[in-house]
């Protein structure tokens, strides 16, 4: 397989954390996703994270910052990137906005918000985001918020008055609802609530690795049966013992098993993960897992199908302005 022939979309990246803390570029830098590397690939698209704990980072200190400053700062740097770089990359709010990109022979960066303290958890926030080409929203980070509980603290906790709200929201404006970090009660309040697809945009699979960052059976199970995906994370830490590239396709297999097959994307957290599997280095690597997936003869248009496809039909069933 030759590289120039593969598609990437990847549902989750930190790259813009990364540029904000250590003053770095899209083009060329020393993070996991770049557009040098990431050009090798036929198409290429992307969802960039605005993401709201840099305490939690080394390198420049934004801790005096309001998250309503961070989201402003981190904005403002992606459309810096998105201008200075317009000969190679689109920011793109839908599918069709995505096709012409590809056509003109440039990747397409979709925009979403990891933590919904970036807009102060507020459904007002979120409609002003959505002006401003967010089209997706991950509920909470890793701690627990005024819209649900998270998967490390006040687990127990589903989604608040409020957080129906938000939700309600989000799914009236036509942007994705991100169950990544999220509760397992407030998964479940989230599924109750939705018609439509909704997605873990880098989510591994529990079953193969008990962490409470991975999805049961049952809840990839109820993305399926919402018609949404779950993107395969690279970080090790999620993956299991030593991971390599086969430890990534024990999890893509679990979900086949469950008939997942249109239902499995990618999802990296490159740039936001300090541990990647044996051989793995940044975007570049997901011609090792493709390459690898046709050895063991899984077929080409499976694995076109988690590589790109069935994450931009998620998109084009959601994100429709």
């Amino acid at each position: 397989m030759c590289v120039a022939e593969i598609d990437v979309f990847d549902g989750h990246c930190d790259t813009v954390l990364m540029c904000s803390l250590f003053s770095g570029g899209f083009v060329h830098n020393g993070f996991h996703v770049d557009l040098e590397r990431a050009g090798k690939y036929r198409r290429y698209a992307q969802f960039f994270a605005l993401f709201g704990q840099p305490e939690d980072f080394p390198g420049k200190d934004l801790r005096g910052m309001s998250f309503s400053e961070i989201f402003e700062t981190e904005y403002a740097l992606f459309r810096r990137e998105m201008a200075a770089n317009a000969h190679t990359i689109v920011h793109c709010r839908t599918m069709a906005e995505a096709e012409q990109a590809f056509a003109q022979k440039k990747s397409a960066a979709f925009l979403s918000v990891e933590g919904a303290e970036l807009l102060d958890c507020s459904p007002e926030r979120l409609e002003e985001a959505y002006g401003l080409g967010v089209r997706a929203v991950t509920l909470t980070w890793n701690y627990a918020n005024a819209l649900s509980g998270s998967n490390q603290e006040e687990t127990d906790r589903g989604l608040t008055a409020q957080g129906k709200d938000f939700v309600r929201k989000a799914e009236q404006l036509g942007m994705l609802v991100d169950v990544s970090h999220l509760s397992d009660a407030g998964f479940w309040d989230v599924a109750d609530m939705l018609t439509g697809p909704f997605f873990a945009s880098h989510s591994n699979a529990r079953a193969v690795f008990s962490h409470p960052r991975n999805l049961t059976d049952e809840q990839f199970t109820a993305i399926i049966d919402h018609g949404g995906v779950a993107g395969l994370n690279l970080y090790g830490e999620f993956l299991g013992d030593r991971p390599d590239v086969d430890t990534v396709i024990a999890h893509l297999d679990r979900w086949l098993a469950l008939g997942g097959a249109q239902n499995i994307s990618l999802g990296g957290d490159l740039d936001g993960c300090s541990m990647l599997p044996a051989g793995f280095t940044g975007v570049e690597s997901w011609e090792l897992l493709y390459e690898r997936l046709l050895q063991r003869n899984y077929h080409e248009s499976l694995i076109r199908d988690v590589f790109f496809n069935n994450l931009m039909r998620v998109v084009s069933k959601v994100c429709i302005m």
